[in-house]
């Protein structure tokens, strides 16, 4: 686990280790959120990225004998 420093303005600085694996880049978007006593912060990824991310799942859904 590595600390970070916040800076005057409330700027933080992702080290570059966590930045090169989780393939991080300049101008991208996070979304952050707070989850008990931390915070989390989220790559948002480009729509384009997340094809194929459900492959293989059950779509099959169970209903009831008087639903259609």
């Amino acid at each position: 686990m590595r600390a970070v420093t916040v800076s005057p303005k409330f700027q933080v600085v992702i080290p570059k280790n966590i930045r090169d694996s989780m393939g991080i880049v300049s101008g991208q978007k996070m979304q952050m959120l707070t989850y008990r006593n931390r915070i989390e912060m989220i790559p948002i990824k480009p729509m384009e990225k997340m094809r194929g991310l459900l492959k293989g799942i059950d779509t099959e859904v169970q209903r009831d004998d008087d639903r259609i």
